[in-house]
C-alpha cells in the first residue's frame, strides 16, 4: 500500500429537511387545524481515529465526503427523517487543520477519539409548531438550514516508540530490517528511503514501535533534499536513535549537522531523549572504530554505541537502551547507554 501522509478533502454536511404546512382534512371535522410535520437534521462528516490503518491513501481517490440531507416534514404530523452522518476513518496520529493548513481544528491521539468537522443544518418547523391560541391556522413553515462545507487537510504524523534518524546511507533502513519483520528498500544510494516506516522490535520479552525516517541532509528544514516533510512524523517519537555512518569522513560532523536541523525545525525535537550509535562497524578497522568512537563522544557529549546490523554486534544493546528509554521515567543519558553496551551483543 502506498504511503500518504497529507491529504486535501473538500466536506459537506447535510442540509435539514424543510417543514410542511398541512391541515388535517377528514370527514365530518370542519375545524381539523395544523398538522405539518418538522424536517429532519441533516448529517453530520465525523473525523475518528481508527486501528489498522497507518497512510492517509484512501482520501486520494475520495477528496469529496458528503453527508446526507434531512428528509422534509409530512402531513399528519409526521416528522421527516434525519440524515445519515458519514464518518471519516483516519490514522491514529492524524491532525485536522483548515484549508490554510495552519489552523488546527483536531488532533487524533487515541483509537476511538471522534471529532465532528462538519455540523448538519437542523430541520425546519412545520406549521403545526406555530400553532397558538390566537393563530390556529398558520400557513407558513420554517426551510432547513444549510449545512456546513470546508476544505480540510490531513496531516499524519506517526506514533511510533522511537524514531530512526540520520544522514542517508546511515544503515537505518538495515537496522530496522535486523530488528523487526519489516521489509524496507535497502540499497547503496542515497535517499532509498522515501516514506517512513513501521516495524515492531522486540527485546527481553518486551516490544515497542520503530519508525525508519527518510534521511536528512544539510538545508532539510529549508526543504533541501525530500525537506522537512518527514519530520513532523519525529515529533510523535517518544525516543530518537541516531544512527552515524562510522565509514564516513568525520563522525561527529555528521552527527552535528543533522542535530542543528532538528533544532532549526524546531517543535521540540532537539530536547527528545536521544540514543547515539556508530553503525557500520564491520566495516571498520579497531583504530578506525576507536577514532570514529571519540569524535563522535566528543561532539554528541554523550557515550556512543557501536553497532553493525551484518554481524549482529551491539544490535541487542541498542535495542535494550531504547527500551529503557521508552519506560515511563526512561532517560537515555550516558549512564543508561554505557550500561546497555555492557550486555552480551547479538551473536
Amino acid at each position: 500500500m502506498k504511503f500518504l501522509d497529507e491529504a486535501k478533502v473538500y466536506i459537506r454536511s447535510g442540509d435539514g429537511g424543510n417543514g410542511c404546512v398541512s391541515f388535517r382534512r377528514e370527514k365530518f371535522i370542519e375545524f381539523g387545524g395544523p398538522n405539518g410535520g418538522d424536517g429532519g437534521r441533516g448529517g453530520d462528516v465525523i473525523g475518528e481515529a481508527v486501528t489498522g490503518l497507518n497512510t492517509l491513501i484512501d482520501y486520494r481517490y475520495q477528496q469529496h465526503v458528503t453527508a446526507q440531507n434531512g428528509r422534509a416534514g409530512m402531513g399528519k404530523d409526521r416528522h421527516g427523517a434525519n440524515g445519515a452522518s458519514i464518518v471519516m476513518k483516519v490514522p491514529v496520529g492524524t491532525q485536522v487543520f483548515e484549508e490554510d493548513g495552519e489552523t488546527l481544528l483536531a488532533d487524533l491521539l487515541d483509537v476511538g477519539q471522534r471529532v465532528v468537522l462538519a455540523r448538519g443544518g437542523n430541520g425546519g418547523f412545520g406549521n403545526a409548531h406555530f400553532k397558538t391560541s390566537t393563530n390556529r391556522a398558520p400557513r407558513h413553515a420554517n426551510p432547513g438550514l444549510a449545512g456546513e462545507e470546508r476544505t480540510i487537510r490531513l496531516r499524519l504524523k506517526l506514533i511510533a516508540d522511537a524514531g530512526l534518524i540520520g544522514l542517508p546511507n546511515a544503515g537505518k533502513s538495515t537496522f530496522l530490517s535486523v530488528v523487526s519483520a519489516a521489509k524496507p528498500k535497502i540499497a547503496e544510494y542515497p535517499f532509498t528511503t522515501l516514506h517512513p516506516q513501521l516495524g515492531v522490535a522486540r527485546v527481553d520479552d518486551a516490544e515497542f514501535v520503530l519508525a525508519d525516517l527518510p534521511g536528512l541532509i544539510e538545508g532539510a528544514h529549508e526543504g533541501i533534499g525530500l525537506g522537512d516533510r518527514f519530520l513532523g512524523h519525529v515529533e510523535r517519537c517518544r525516543v530518537l536513535l541516531h544512527l552515524i555512518d562510522g565509514t564516513g569522513d568525520h563522525a561527529g560532523n555528521a552527527y552535528a549537522m543533522v542535530r542543528a536541523e532538528l533544532t532549526a525545525y524546531g517543535h521540540g525535537l532537539c530536547e527528545k531523549p536521544e540514543i547515539v550509535a556508530l553503525t557500520k562497524a564491520d566495516a571498520l578497522t579497531p583504530e578506525e572504530t576507536k577514532r570514529q568512537r571519540a569524535l563522535l563522544k566528543r561532539a554528541a557529549g554523550k557515550t556512543p554505541l557501536v553497532i553493525s546490523a551484518v554481524t549482529g554486534v551491539g544490535i541487542v544493546a541498542a535495542l535494550r537502551a531504547v527500551r529503557c528509554a521508552i519506560k515511563p521515567g526512561g532517560t537515555a543519558d550516558a549512564p543508561t547507554v554505557a550500561k546497555a553496551a555492557e550486555w552480551t551483543p547479538m551473536p
